[in-house]
């Protein structure tokens, strides 16, 4: 499996009711991964939202986005939507598995080498390892990691790893080469003054890091 190198959060907080618009221009432009995170939402709005969502992105170009739904594998199932994420305090992975069924991927938060290699061994589809960078998308956010702890993170694990935490453009060849697949971001993209050309320059950026893992 080619794991998508963004992963777009499609945060609630942020973006102030123009989620929808945002999945969609993301999707647009090439965007295959994309997370519905609303933590300060009641039930229903999650699912009504995500709801939206999920028809929204059913008919992205080129491809159809998938789209993972934060912290409840209740409404994930409901929806079929592409994912739910957990994190450690919410259900373990195999509990989410087990709402959520085979096809759909199951995605976890870690923030230590120990949790990176917990993870390792449930059925996780991912596993998202930070905060890397400081990040003020989170109330309580956990200790930052840094990029020396990504590595050897990268190291317990063969699964996608994706990093999470203060991503920005300027951030994202370093974190691509500490052995991140993929960078999970939220405020870079949707404080951008063009998300969609910010987009293309993180996909631009993961494409030539590619290359020179090809290359070494």
């Amino acid at each position: 499996m080619v794991f998508p190198p963004l992963y777009a959060i499609i945060d609630a907080d942020l973006l102030k009711g123009s989620e929808l618009s945002f999945a969609q221009r993301m999707a647009e432009c090439g965007v295959e991964l994309l997370q519905y995170r609303a933590k300060h939402a009641t039930t229903r709005q999650v699912f009504e939202i995500a709801q939206l969502l999920c028809a929204k992105l059913a008919e992205s170009s080129p491809r159809r986005a998938r789209l993972i739904v934060n912290d409840r594998p209740d409404i994930a199932a409901l929806l079929s939507a592409g994912g739910v994420h957990v994190g450690q305090n919410d259900l373990p992975v195999e509990q989410a598995r087990a709402i959520v069924g085979p096809e759909c991927w199951v995605g976890v938060s870690t923030h230590t080498l120990e949790q990176v290699a917990a993870a390792d061994a449930t059925s996780a589809d991912y596993i998202a390892f930070g905060p890397v960078f400081p990040t003020s998308t989170k109330d309580l956010p956990d200790p930052v990691v840094g990029l020396q702890l990504l590595s050897q993170a990268r190291a317990r694990t063969r699964k996608p790893l994706v990093a999470i935490g203060g991503i920005t453009l300027a951030r994202a060849a370093e974190t691509y080469r500490a052995g991140a697949d993929s960078l999970a971001v939220a405020r870079d993209l949707i404080a951008a003054q063009d998300p969609q050309a910010r987009a293309r320059a993180f996909l631009k950026e993961a494409a030539l890091a590619g290359g020179l893992r090809r290359d070494a």
